[in-house]
């Protein structure tokens, strides 16, 4: 069968190559891949910044937004030929730490986790590809090619889980989200802020192209300045850019008991000037709460299945910009002026 292989830590070393087919070790569940969807973690790997190869290999399986159809699985497993799946991510460590072992392993304190297609577990950009009941999620057969929006999904999932939890320290129900950056983060974020009956602003720099629309469609005000102009200040700011000033000053721009979850990773090497003293006292004194969230376990796997489920499927196929054919996948990573979400079709 054929893969998308590299060697971590070696720039540009990516390439389709024939690979023989995964074990019945790797999971009991064969799953015909069906797409693969792209990001920038991907390419970040791909470039040789990060990445980890299985233990005694040298090459990784590259991929993480899976999509497949079952074609064979154990019975009594949950899972039978032709269901629409996909794979979590994270595995907790081997000697779990407290958070692991609680199935809560995309809180691990110790690090030793692994990950499919980015650290020591081969990824889901391949033809064929198995999996262990437990980590697999069916999907609903009515998505089709679009359940490979759902990994993503699961990241904004976990962040509005943890945004609910903090509201239960107020009395005063928020009113106003301002989500910044409309990539597919940041979009499927505001489309779970619209399912909670949220007064919404997406920000985004682009002036043109699919996402003020998107926005628009989804009932939210677009905005492509700054954050400073949002008025009134947010409750609730979401922010998917990792942009450092972008980040700053979400910080500090939401109103009374504000929440500002980061879900954005900063590239680092930018230095803005910042009152640390200014940013403290606006922090304190008004009750403001600011957290990062990052990846997902299976309980926000289970509510991304429901929220794609439930929306819009015209909306979300929009969501999705260019599609191409898996001995074309390195067109995936160049990104063109007007792309929400690359996808790689595996053709299963």
């Amino acid at each position: 069968m054929r893969a998308i292989t590299l060697e971590p830590g070696v720039r540009d070393s990516a390439a389709l190559e024939e690979m023989p087919e995964p074990s019945a070790e790797a999971g009991a569940v064969l799953v015909d891949g069906v797409a693969l969807g792209i990001c920038g973690t991907d390419a970040e790997i791909v470039h040789g910044d990060y990445g980890e190869a299985p233990p005694g290999g040298k090459r990784l399986v590259l991929g993480h937004e899976s999509l497949g159809r079952v074609a064979e699985a154990p019975d009594g497993g949950g899972f039978a030929p032709g269901d629409l799946v996909v794979g979590i991510v994270r595995r907790p460590d081997p000697e779990p730490c407290a958070s692991c072992a609680a199935g809560e392993w995309d809180f691990c304190r110790n690090g030793r986790y692994t990950e499919r297609g980015i650290k020591a577990l081969h990824g889901f950009g391949s033809e064929r590809w198995r999996i262990e009941p437990e980590f697999a999620v069916k999907l609903d057969p009515g998505l089709g090619t679009l359940g490979v929006l759902m990994e993503p999904t699961t990241v904004v999932a976990k962040a509005w889980e943890q945004i609910d939890r903090l509201l239960t320290r107020a009395t005063i129900a928020p009113e106003r989200v301002l989500v910044t950056g409309a990539g597919p983060i940041g979009l499927l974020a505001a489309l779970l802020a619209r399912r909670r009956g949220y007064e919404l602003t997406v920000l985004d720099r682009a002036t043109d192209g699919p996402k003020p629309e998107l926005a628009r469609d989804l009932g939210a005000t677009y905005h492509s300045g700054p954050v400073k102009p949002v008025d009134p200040p947010p409750d609730i700011i979401v922010e998917a850019t990792g942009a450092s000033e972008v980040v700053l000053d979400a910080i500090t721009h939401t109103g009374a008991n504000g929440i500002v979850c980061l879900t954005g990773i900063s590239s680092g090497g930018h230095e803005i000037g910042l009152d640390a003293g200014d940013l403290n006292r606006s922090i304190v004194l008004e009750n403001d709460l600011v957290f990062g969230s990052v990846n997902a376990n299976r309980r926000h796997y289970e509510a991304a299945a429901e929220a794609l489920a439930e929306a819009d499927k015209g909306w979300l196929e929009r969501l999705i910009t260019r599609r191409v054919p898996l001995d074309r996948w390195g067109e995936a990573l160049t990104r063109e002026e007007h792309d929400i979400k690359i996808v790689v079709e595996l053709g299963g």
